[in-house]
């Protein structure tokens, strides 16, 4: 009277572990994919509030020696995370300025003579007395910073 079980119904079970086995994989994969998709998103839309965080603390540079660079030179420096530059103009005044383009972001240089700090990458120039744009795509001046030079260092900080 008891029939033994068929194997039918082990091929159900089997069937039914398949299924899970599937559905379990692929819902990991769905969680990978989403993973790797959503980092480097998240990563693109926090820089700009991370860039402005790490640059708003920094406020001051010190730069050991700079007040011996010669007159008509330039010392590019770090100020927090973008670069700036020194000027030690020929008449004996310093300014210091971001150095990078308001156009699209290049790293800008100093000419000394030509008397304008020139951005390569689109033809921009500014004037190196006051950091305003005075040819070329860029919409704004550079931003500049005061100078504080003594005998030990030169210290640079936000305007």
């Amino acid at each position: 009277m008891n029939e033994p079980v068929k194997s039918n119904n082990i091929e159900e079970v089997t069937d039914l572990t398949t299924r899970r086995a599937f559905i379990a994989a692929a819902g990991a994969a769905g969680i990978v994919y989403t993973a790797a998709v959503g980092y480097p998103v998240y990563r693109y839309l926090a820089s700009p509030a991370e860039m402005a965080a790490s640059a708003a603390a920094v406020t001051e540079v010190s730069l050991k020696d700079a007040q011996k660079i010669p007159t008509g030179s330039a010392l590019m420096f770090k100020f927090g995370p973008s670069p700036a530059m020194l000027i030690h103009h020929e008449d004996g005044t310093w300014v210091a300025f971001t150095a990078v383009c308001t156009h699209l972001g290049c790293t800008v240089q100093y000419e000394p003579a030509a008397n304008r700090i020139h951005c390569a990458c689109h033809g921009g120039v500014y004037d190196p007395n006051t950091g305003a744009n005075v040819s070329g795509p860029p919409p704004k001046p550079l931003k500049r910073f005061t100078v504080l030079v003594n005998a030990a260092d030169v210290k640079i900080s936000r305007a």
